[in-house]
């Protein structure tokens, strides 16, 4: 199978051979500032007593002529690569503040962002800026300076300026275009409030019902083409010019094209997963016809009944009915899940009112006797969805889950609303004829909570231990931090996991590495500790967790850290141009993009003739590696490995049939959290810890 691949990458070469810039002591408006790290320090010299390094971590310069205050560093391009890059950047800046870009930032990375505005798509009360971000890299892919240029979408921002609008409810605006800049409300300088005419409120969500804006599901159709197209037509309209390159000398071929340096693709085999009769590829089709790996384990003896608010009852008999009997060309649950679905009605609870249901529930259920020889799972009908704007009702979501899980029943949420859906034109709900995509990932989150295993990776077992571990902020205030560790085999056997609340970050890293220790404990004869990290708070708050998994832990065997970037990479693209109409690349294509750093393309699209829905156009996953062994790293055959694990616990999320782009090891993790945080308890029962009750 052949690809081309095009980077959104352009070399260039350095203007200059040295550049002189005079710095100064303390932040100055409109200054840049460079970290005095060891480097930075060597060359400032004598400039940097003992006396100023106390008190001050940055020097700061304009770039410009020095002054009276100044001191000069010269800087040799070749020698310092990483601090000219600050100075390409300012020449960047300029080069698109003098007139070319409408509006500009810094963004968090201190990268830059340049709009422009989008004559084709016009609004009454606003106007729409295609987005672009300008980042300058050294020896990533090659080795010398790169350019990269990524599109981030569009944002609003409105036509008329705060003088226009006398009265704006201020308390609403984040960030402003502020005479071409993008500045955050909160802080701007009061300065520039001297000029209210040239202030213009940028569009977030808080002021959509202001200008009368409807929120927008998202549009999961293949997003290759709708970042191929703006990247390059920015290419030409903007850097392929005498200009620019008079500025910054870009590559006379613009994007890097037809690339095979470090790209390599793994393995067809990696593709496999094990089923119940067959080996197959892809779970949406194949769970069907060859039947699930392994059917629940024993206890043999499930028995199922619905809980349901009384309104809910044709919701129940439908879907009683399509277990039963199976809907449209998906099979009744007992020929899906090879386990007979006996329902005890005699056990089904129908409650009145949401407001007590969670009582009315509880005092049934606690009091109930159960057979120790029976699984019991409960279907419950849910008049609210997961994601239920109303804190309330969104609550009470949560209870439910809760509850089931401390009285030790196995559970499954349906949305009524999935079930039949309000048709306008007849008012009154009507069969969802679509529901029968809805069933196959219903039912195959049933097995898996019920111990059974849809499809496994198909791998011959090892010693290798695969723990994944992730860091959360807490957004409810239950606790400041929460943290999770799920532990598999390289099968991708989910093996058990703990949960935890913590209120600072010291607590937090304790009870990571008390989990991992845990888990070795338990199959201390692992040869190999691969954990899966990803991270949802800041870099200040993840340095600890990050020191003690690499230095911390006390185990005799090597450490890897494989830490995997959720946000898929819009910054980092590769397009084939082979395939003119989806310029995907093929699944399990995977580039190196810096020193320990890859791309790994994660999707569907196996072979040319592949049938990729819209929601599996995935974009790449970002991976690092570091161990406590770097000398492992420089061995090309484990590398391969260790994406090759990140690629294959993808296809291991038993939430839905479709193939996911982000491995288990981290996406079970985010979903506990997420779920624990609403929780009321502050500790997952011991029944939680070794099945998969979240799905």
């Amino acid at each position: 199978m052949q690809q081309s691949l095009q980077l959104n990458i352009i070399p260039f070469i350095a203007p200059v051979q040295q550049i002189t810039l005079p710095f100064s002591i303390g932040k100055k408006q409109g200054f840049y500032g460079l970290y005095l790290d060891e480097e930075v320090l060597q060359l400032a010299g004598e400039n940097i007593t003992p006396a100023i390094l106390e008190e001050n971590n940055r020097i700061y310069t304009d770039f410009g002529t020095p002054k009276e205050d100044s001191f000069l560093i010269t800087v040799d391009i070749a020698k310092n690569p990483s601090i000219a890059i600050h100075y390409f950047k300012h020449l960047i800046y300029s080069y698109f503040r003098n007139g070319v870009a409408h509006i500009m930032q810094r963004n968090f990375t201190d990268d830059i962002e340049v709009w422009f505005l989008n004559t084709e798509e016009k609004r009454n009360e606003y106007n729409l800026y295609n987005k672009f971000t300008l980042k300058v890299n050294y020896a990533n892919v090659t080795d010398g300076f790169e350019l990269v240029v990524s599109y981030d979408g569009t944002s609003r921002v409105s036509k008329k300026s705060l003088k226009e609008m006398p009265g704006f409810e201020t308390t609403k605006l984040h960030l402003v275009n502020s005479n071409g800049l993008v500045r955050t409300w909160e802080y701007l300088d009061p300065q520039e409030k001297l000029h209210l005419d040239k202030i213009f409120p940028i569009i977030g969500n808080t002021l959509y019902q202001t200008y009368s804006i409807t929120y927008e599901l998202p549009d999961n159709k293949n997003r290759y083409p709708r970042y191929f197209k703006p990247i390059n037509a920015f290419y030409e309209s903007f850097l392929n010019n005498d200009a620019f390159r008079a500025i910054l000398p870009i590559d006379a071929n613009g994007f890097i094209k037809n690339y095979t340096a470090t790209s390599h693709k793994l393995s067809e085999t990696s593709n496999l997963l094990q089923f119940g009769n067959a080996k197959g590829v892809e779970p949406k089709t194949d769970l069907k016809t060859l039947g699930p790996c392994e059917p629940i384990p024993p206890p043999n003896n499930v028995v199922f009944f619905f809980i349901y608010q009384k309104d809910s009852q044709p919701d129940y008999l439908l879907l009683k009915d399509y277990f039963e009997k199976g809907y449209k060309t998906h099979p009744n649950l007992q020929d899906f899940i090879y386990q007979p679905f006996y329902i005890d009605e005699s056990l089904n609870i129908v409650f009145d009112k949401l407001e007590t249901a969670i009582t009315d529930i509880y005092n049934i259920i606690h009091n109930r006797k159960k057979d120790p020889n029976v699984k019991y799972c409960i279907l419950y009908i849910t008049p609210v969805p997961k994601y239920d704007s109303n804190p309330v009702k969104k609550g009470l979501y949560f209870r439910m889950k809760e509850m089931f899980l401390h009285e030790k029943y196995y559970s499954q949420v349906i949305y009524k609303n999935n079930i039949r859906k309000w048709d306008k034109y007849s008012s009154s709900f009507k069969q969802n004829e679509y529901f029968n995509y809805f069933l196959p990932n219903i039912q195959a989150a049933i097995l898996a909570k019920l111990g059974g295993v849809p499809w496994r990776l198909d791998r011959e077992e090892d010693n290798e231990l695969i723990i994944g571990v992730g860091a959360f902020r807490c957004h409810t205030k239950k606790t400041t931090y929460l943290g999770s560790a799920f532990c598999f085999d390289n099968k991708g056997r989910f093996k058990n996991f703990t949960c935890f609340g913590q209120q600072n970050i010291a607590a937090l890293v304790g009870s990571i590495r008390e989990a991992v220790e845990t888990f070795h404990k338990n199959k201390p004869e692992a040869t190999r500790v691969i954990i899966h990290f990803y991270k949802v708070i800041s870099n200040r708050e993840l340095k600890p967790i990050l020191d003690m998994l690499y230095n911390g832990l006390k185990l005799p065997v090597p450490i890897i850290v494989v830490s995997i970037n959720k946000t898929v990479s819009k910054e980092l693209l590769a397009f084939d141009t082979l395939d003119k109409v989806n310029l995907m690349p093929y699944s399990g294509t995977y580039i190196k993009m810096a020193e320990r750093q890859y791309l790994l393309f994660n999707n569907t699209r196996y072979k040319p003739e592949s049938k990729v829905t819209d929601k599996e156009y995935h974009f790449p996953i970002k991976i690092k590696l570091t161990s406590t062994h770097l000398d492992l790293l420089e061995d090309e055959v484990l590398i391969e490995k260790l994406i090759d694990q990140v690629y294959q616990f993808s296809r291991m999320y038993w939430k839905s049939v479709s193939q996911q782009n982000i491995p288990v090891t981290i996406a079970y993790p985010e979903m506990v959290a997420n779920i624990f945080s609403h929780f009321k308890q502050d500790y997952i029962p011991e029944f939680g810890k070794d099945n998969l009750w979240f799905l």
